[in-house]
């Protein structure tokens, strides 16, 4: 099967770089300021303790030790050559700025890195904390900022417990993009209360902002999480896996060409796991989405035509 009709992360790279790049996870010991306190407490709906740092090392270990030992096990399993260093777990901008500056240096010493990746939240971004940035992407690595929005759809965030709204998504892509680097956005297609309107405004306002870079998720619940709660009692629906397959699809046709997918479909923790991609593997419904994409022969963009003012198209 042609993997031609989206632009795929892994052949992005390739081209980018040469040669095949992994990503080597950062864990480290954090929070985030819709937990502690500032914003609200117990995260989002969602979010168990562990963030998104269920398949990283412990975060007892240094940033050093974690590189190495991660970099040892792609070198070793695929021949890795080249890598990027991904602060993946909790919001990775939420420390004092001296200890951002120190975190980001730690990883920058390792040996064939070729980029940083900085996972964080849209109200954790600032212009002094992107400028800390700026002597790393000069010393020759691609720096780029992962910002999880999950939905443009304010009602949602709010129900979900994110602690922003779309406002705060939009500034700062906008000060990400002047500082010059990349922007990734992650989103959940299936979100309650979420409807193929929001699938396809996802993708527009993604467009519109010139992100580079997106990652699909489909929603997974875990026990003692709010969500968690909700959908044991009932109180909540989650799609069918085929719907889910028609809004990746529908996604997709919507989304600007030149933005790269470095997923479609993501996969929860495998302890205290209540739901997550329909009993079915991750790269099974990868493998669905690709399918149905040929069975309506699609591509990715095929609708974009919504961006430099559609209605003067009558007179040009």
């Amino acid at each position: 099967m042609s993997h031609s009709r989206y632009r795929q992360y892994s052949s992005h790279l390739r081209d980018k770089f040469g040669e095949k790049v992994y990503k080597l996870p950062i864990n480290l010991i954090g929070s985030c300021p819709n937990r502690d306190g500032l914003l609200g407490t117990g995260g989002c709906i969602f979010c168990d303790e562990e963030g998104a740092g269920f398949e990283c090392l412990s975060n007892t270990k240094s940033i050093k030790q974690q590189l190495a030992e991660n970099k040892a096990f792609f070198k070793r399993r695929f021949g890795a050559d080249k890598f990027i260093a991904y602060f993946q777990a909790f919001t990775n901008t939420y420390f004092p700025l001296e200890q951002f500056k120190e975190n980001i240096a730690a990883a920058a010493q390792a040996e064939d890195l070729v980029g940083i990746s900085i996972s964080t939240r849209p109200d954790c971004i600032s212009d002094e904390y992107l400028e800390a940035l700026i002597p790393f992407a000069r010393q020759g690595l691609d720096v780029d900022i992962e910002l999880g929005l999950q939905t443009v759809n304010y009602h949602t965030l709010e129900y979900v417990n994110r602690g922003h709204t779309l406002a705060e998504f939009i500034d700062a892509v906008m000060r990400i993009d002047r500082k010059g680097f990349d922007v990734c956005c992650h989103i959940i297609l299936n979100l309650p209360g979420d409807n193929i309107v929001d699938v396809v405004e996802n993708a527009k306002v993604l467009s519109a902002l010139n992100v580079q870079y997106v990652k699909l998720h489909s929603l997974y619940i875990v026990e003692k999480t709010k969500l968690g709660r909700q959908y044991l009692e009932g109180k909540i629906n989650i799609i069918s896996l085929q719907e889910y397959v028609e809004r990746v699809v529908t996604f997709l046709e919507y989304l600007h060409p030149d933005i790269v997918i470095q997923r479609l479909v993501g996969k929860g923790p495998k302890e205290q796991q209540i739901f997550s991609n329909w009993d079915t593997s991750w790269w099974k419904i990868r493998q669905m989405i690709e399918g149905r994409m040929e069975e309506l022969d699609t591509y990715q963009g095929k609708k974009c035509d919504y961006l430099n003012g559609k209605a003067l198209n009558k007179f040009r």
